[in-house]
């Protein structure tokens, strides 16, 4: 038998070795953070505290604010540390927890899109029969199937992942530890984890776009048989907010995961990484909040309720 060590823990080497750029990094991720859990969280707050916001809509809206939230703070607080501190060490259960909730996050995301999308088709193209089709057991049904799918995802990849033997190099070629990066440093045969990878990410990635694109061409149809132009507009603002989200979102992963090989760069793919871990969960909020007069004005009622609570306290 051959002596071996097992790997207790990663160093991740992070976006940048420039020490000049860490300061400036450090105050940009954690702006961005910041606005982040300010815009999320507040999303959710304003659909809690605002009647007129619970619909099925804001229902899932609120989802996709709470898993944006989830996802960005799996992974932006670590990057932030070893930005400012230069800690570039995660310990290995540190790691496969890191791993498991961004998996599991952006799992239940890419579902949550997929039923926002079946939300607006409902809307759309069968409005008179809109409250029987979107009940709120409906709803319910669709957000927990898309929180199952996304931690039982998570659940097989971690499991599969860190059933590997880790014996050799402990160095994550990355800013945290993405699923990719963890399994090339395994010393065990991983032939079978990376197929089992793409397997059931592009089966993910596949069923949810395939119900998008299939609710969006209905709602195409269904526009281009309304007479006025009222009715057009009408359904291009129902649906502006979604299809903006979905555009960034997926157009993102398709620039990770679906370009040859041999084109890969690291710097390329980090960048990639930055965009979806951190970017994306803080323009989600902003596109929805500020295409969205419903939003504004729960925004601007609890502002004036606030103030006026204030000024009676004064």
């Amino acid at each position: 038998m051959e002596n071996r060590t097992e790997v207790t823990q990663f160093i991740l080497l992070g976006l940048t070795n420039t020490p000049e750029l860490q300061i400036p990094l450090f105050v940009v991720f954690t702006l961005i953070y910041l606005i982040t859990l300010a815009g999320n969280l507040g999303m959710i707050i304003l659909t809690l505290l605002d009647s007129r916001l619970h619909t099925p809509m804001y229902f899932f809206l609120s989802h996709l604010s709470l898993v944006d939230f989830g996802y960005s703070s799996a992974v932006t607080p670590k990057v932030t540390a070893g930005l400012l501190m230069g800690d570039k060490i995660i310990s290995y259960n540190a790691c496969a927890a890191q791993m498991f909730f961004f998996a599991a996050f952006a799992t239940v995301e890419n579902y949550l899109l997929a039923s926002m999308a079946y939300d607006r088709y409902a809307a759309v193209c069968k409005p008179l029969h809109y409250s029987t089709t979107m009940k709120k057991s409906v709803c319910a049904r669709l957000a927990i199937g898309s929180y199952i799918c996304g931690f039982l995802n998570a659940s097989i990849h971690i499991g599969d992942t860190f059933s590997l033997s880790f014996c050799r190099s402990n160095v994550v070629h990355h800013f945290f530890c993405d699923i990719p990066a963890v399994l090339t440093l395994s010393c065990s045969d991983k032939h079978i984890s990376e197929v089992a990878l793409v397997f059931t990410s592009s089966l993910n990635i596949f069923f949810a776009l395939l119900t998008i694109l299939i609710s969006y061409l209905f709602i195409f149809i269904t526009t281009l048989k309304m007479q006025s132009s009222q009715g057009h507009q009408k359904a291009l603002s129902t649906c502006a907010s979604h299809l903006t989200a979905v555009s960034i979102f997926y157009g993102t992963v398709i620039f990770m995961y679906l370009q040859p090989s041999s084109s890969h760069s690291m710097d390329t793919d980090k960048v990639a990484s930055v965009f979806y871990t951190m970017v994306i969960p803080m323009l989600n909020p902003m596109v929805y909040s500020l295409r969205n007069k419903d939003i504004r004005n729960a925004f601007k009622k609890v502002v004036e309720k606030a103030n006026f609570s204030i000024g009676l306290g004064l």
